[in-house]
């Protein structure tokens, strides 16, 4: 019946730990105990067959299947090649009351919400007699909503003498839900303590292994004149009469919930969609641009949400994405100039601290927040403007989210403007020169930094405070 959070830096070990327990890998030395005995984990079925179960960030359902098809896969109850559908359903209804858990058995798993497929894999989990079920970054893909949801399984479970180890890199869930915390970092437990116990400048710490002097860092410049104006933007019934403007040097923040028109917004002004009403402006004059090229070429760089599929080409180096929106300023005569790329690669890769052991590395074999770094490094050096950030800290570990951090207040220093869309309100505030808050479609709020309301801000993204007046929402 404990929470355990488990915590550490990519490449600190946690996976490795986790592939160990759950008898994927076998330890060189060291040992596992099981309620007081030592125990030998030989493959994934057997630690499930002494109840330990992983539910890993990329869902394992069968989007085909119906829930209840999906519980029982692999392990159907009934005799003589028959299986018990009575009995499956019996099974699963019985447990479902007893956690308090509520999913549709006859629904396919493909139509239900991410939350709800994590739910799926939990009571699969539970229906094996699971007494320990280790969890890996169970909130990447969900909403708010959905995360209280999952809380709320979470703490069933461990009031039903369920043990749940709960990996994650978003910390102030740790201190919401954990009642212990490992740190791991360089193969190494540093740390194991009581959350009560534990501050979240300590956690961070020791997790990165150095003295954290501000984990966001002071932004000294003032923002200067208008570098961007949107007016009256309106898009298919997502986005409504939108108007704000953004200025050079300014980090302006974005908030709003799942489907609010932040992510709409910003393929808008990169030219990815095409508004159906309003206009852009760069720098005093109307511009328009009808695609990503155009946006390019005005100095505006977009940094996606899903970098695997939209920021980056994995199976091809560093070197090669770094420099593939930058071709035109690489001298050529007919083919590229390959030793000027790479130089011009290797330079971002040190202006970036992008830990790679060459230029010449595969993308995909990166980590979270280096591959992020080399999305970043391809715009910063084409000399971009203005950067529309889509959740860029999104599953990347603390230490590189601090590097992320620093790098957005070192470009806003040299006057680029930086548009900020995060779903995680204490960044946005540590972060942003002003917040704007988006709700279906519309800016229902601005706030400038000295006057930032944590509360207030989330009442308006979630509807339960008025819209303010906002006029244009200008600075």
């Amino acid at each position: 019946g404990e929470v355990h959070a488990l915590v550490g830096e990519n490449g600190a070990g946690k996976s490795t730990l986790v592939k160990i327990i759950m008898g994927v890998h076998q330890p060189d030395s060291g040992k596992i105990v099981l309620e007081g005995k030592e125990v030998k984990i030989h493959d994934p079925n057997h630690a499930r067959s002494l109840g330990i179960s992983a539910i890993h960030q990329e869902l394992a359902v069968f989007p085909d299947l119906t829930v209840l098809e999906n519980l029982f896969i692999g392990w159907q109850p009934g005799k003589f090649g028959f299986v018990n559908w009575k009995r499956m359903r019996e099974m699963a209804e019985t447990k479902m009351k007893e956690v308090g858990i509520n999913l549709p058995l006859d629904e396919e798993v493909g139509n239900l919400s991410t939350a709800q497929q994590e739910l799926v894999q939990i009571l699969r989990a539970l229906l094996q007699n699971s007494k320990i079920i280790i969890m890996d970054e169970p909130t990447a893909s969900l909403t708010a909503d959905e995360t209280k949801v999952l809380f709320s399984t979470v703490r069933r479970l461990k009031n039903h003498g369920v043990s749940v180890i709960y990996i994650s890199h978003r910390l102030e869930e740790v201190f919401e839900i954990a009642d212990n915390v490992t740190i791991l970092r360089d193969g190494v437990k540093v740390l194991d303590k009581a959350v009560k116990d534990i501050t979240p400048s300590e956690l961070i710490e020791n997790m990165i292994g150095r003295k954290l002097e501000t984990y966001y860092p002071p932004k000294k410049a003032k923002p200067g004149e208008v570098m961007l104006e949107v007016k009256g933007i309106s898009f298919d019934g997502i986005l409504k009469n939108i108007s704000f403007k953004a200025h050079k040097g300014e980090i302006l923040g974005i908030s709003g919930l799942l489907g609010s028109g932040r992510s709409t917004l910003a393929k808008i002004i990169f030219g990815i969609l095409k508004p159906d009403d309003g206009s852009i402006y760069l720098e005093g004059k109307e511009v328009k641009i009808n695609d990503p090229m155009k946006a390019s070429m005005l100095g505006i760089a977009y940094i996606p949400e899903d970098r695997h599929r939209q920021g980056l080409i994995l199976p091809e180096t560093v070197r090669f994405n770094i420099s593939l929106p930058n071709l035109p300023v690489i001298p050529r005569k007919v083919l590229v100039d390959i030793a000027k790329e790479k130089e011009l690669s290797q330079e971002m890769v040190r202006r970036l601290d992008i830990r790679t052991p060459s230029v010449e590395f595969l993308t995909m074999n990166l980590s979270g927040g280096n591959q992020q770094k080399v999305v970043l490094a391809k715009w910063i050096l084409r000399n971009s403007k203005i950067l529309i950030m889509d959740e860029p800290t999104h599953g990347i570990d603390v230490g590189a989210k601090n590097a992320i951090y620093h790098l957005m207040v070192n470009l806003a220093e040299q006057g680029r403007t930086i548009i900020f869309i995060s779903s995680e309100l204490p960044e946005l505030l540590g972060m942003c020169d002003r917040i704007l808050v988006m709700r279906k479609g519309e800016i229902v709020g601005v706030f400038n930094r000295g006057e930032f309301s944590e509360d207030r801000i989330l009442a308006l993204a979630a509807g339960f405070a008025e819209k303010e007046a906002v006029g244009g929402a200008g600075g």
